[in-house]
């Protein structure tokens, strides 16, 4: 099928590329000018593993282009996939006009029989607003709109694409369905059918459901710590009973960051509030977490008093493994916090190379994990990369000033964190157990 995809940032140049390794022939249309140079040559707009080279496979087999011209893009075109990647500002809210304002820009080149659909994060509601402004523009011109919420996760996304455990679809039509079916038929069978406001609602509900997963774990985590359980053993407790289940999100670790879960939130809760719907566990999931970002914080005072003056290391600076995505990440906020005390922030991640300006003036990168731990008082694991757990107890002994690993995701409890010589803290732990802490 001939398929335009508008807006190539992370969701939309991983579906373009997909879409083109999968035999269909992909035009990936964006306003951005620098990012449509990149993309010509086969360089996505961010890192994301074998997403350049899915990219030179398709431009090689003429599979896929890129334009920023409207009318080049729309032509032929049977379904266009809108795969923004919705802007979160600071406070977890999302600017969904930015998404609107570009959905309503492809109006006047609309084919009658075109399919658009949306995959852009939005709140519920809004395909059906952009339906309705179509019609009132176009009454004699029908094209379709469905709604699939995007799937896709950092470092991980191309798996998430072509093999999808499930894949949400909103539709109108039976004849949408069918036409969306034999599209998606090259990466799954399996289709969950509803309505366009059920599939909307349901990212925002799948969101806020892991939201309060996290917030509850590390609620009991902080407990556990509390009254001398392992957070760790409590979750095994509750993952082998059958009503909770082995893959349940209730590990204890890190509080959420970024913005995808608590944007949702965040949707749900102002939905309650325009419909006069109280909706008191979900309000109370991000005071919750705002709360327990504190832990490192609180721990790294905990263990060495006074901080200014003081050398920490961090392993980790992106959102999380696998991207070199900086936005909206808890490690550069807590790099950035221990500036502020005064702090010596030494770092490693394997993604960054070179920071941006305003963050290399307070954070010094090095290029190796080892160098990052040269009289360090402390380490913080912040992100789970790979590459840490071969690091080996020796290595970082010779080179560390105290023996005090804060890993607070358990991450490599079974490598630094089973070694005695480590004072080895992670979330949900005893304060007393292994610290040696009073």
């Amino acid at each position: 099928m001939n398929i335009c995809v508008f807006g190539l940032w992370h969701l939309g140049t991983v579906t373009a590329a997909c879409l083109a390794s999968g035999g269909h022939q992909v035009v990936g249309l964006d306003d951005d000018v620098s990012t449509i140079r990149c993309l010509q040559t086969g360089r996505p707009p961010l890192f994301e593993p074998g997403l350049e080279d899915l990219v030179k496979e398709g431009i090689r087999k003429n599979a896929l282009r890129f334009t920023t011209e409207i009318r080049d893009a729309l032509e032929g075109a049977e379904i266009i996939w809108v795969a923004f990647d919705t802007p979160v500002d600071d406070d977890d809210r999302a600017d969904v006009s930015a998404v609107v304002k570009s959905i309503k820009s492809l109006f006047p080149y609309l084919a009658a029989g075109t399919l658009l659909l949306i995959s852009s994060q939005v709140p519920v509601g809004t395909t059906r607003f952009l339906e309705e402004a179509y019609r009132l523009e176009f009454p004699k011109k029908p094209v379709s709109f469905a709604y699939s919420p995007e799937n896709l996760r950092l470092g991980k996304a191309i798996a998430a694409f072509m093999r999808p455990e499930r894949v949400v679809v909103g539709t109108r039509t039976e004849a949408d369905q069918k036409r969306i079916g034999v599209f998606l038929q090259p990466f799954t069978d399996r289709i969950e059918w509803m309505s366009v406001e059920s599939a909307e609602m349901a990212k925002h509900a799948l969101n806020a459901f892991l939201a309060v997963s996290v917030a509850f774990a590390n609620e009991i985590a902080g407990l556990c710590e509390e009254v001398g359980a392992d957070a760790k053993e409590v979750e095994r407790a509750l993952k082998s009973e059958s009503r909770i289940g082995p893959k349940a999100y209730l590990s204890p670790g890190i509080a959420f960051s970024g913005g995808t879960l608590a944007r949702d939130i965040s949707f749900l809760t102002e939905l309650g509030e325009q419909h006069s719907r109280q909706t008191p566990l979900l309000s109370s999931v991000r005071a919750s977490n705002d709360q327990h970002k504190q832990w490192l914080r609180r721990k790294l005072q905990a263990l060495l008093g006074r901080l200014d003056g003081e050398r920490v290391a961090v392993w980790g600076l992106t959102y999380k493994p696998g991207t070199d995505t900086l936005r909206r990440s808890s490690s550069i906020e807590l790099c950035l916090w221990l500036r502020e005390q005064g702090v010596h922030v030494q770092a490693h991640d394997p993604a960054v190379k070179v920071l941006p300006f305003d963050l290399a003036k307070k954070i010094t990168l090095f290029d190796s994990p080892q160098a990052a731990l040269q009289a360090a008082a402390a380490l913080v694991i912040a992100t789970e990369w790979p590459e840490y757990q071969a690091v080996s107890a020796d290595s970082v002994l010779s080179v560390m000033a105290a023996p005090v690993i804060i890993d607070p995701n358990h991450f490599l409890l079974k490598t630094l964190g089973a070694d005695s010589r480590f004072k080895y803290v992670a979330v949900g732990r005893p304060f007393t157990q292994r610290e040696g802490m009073s």
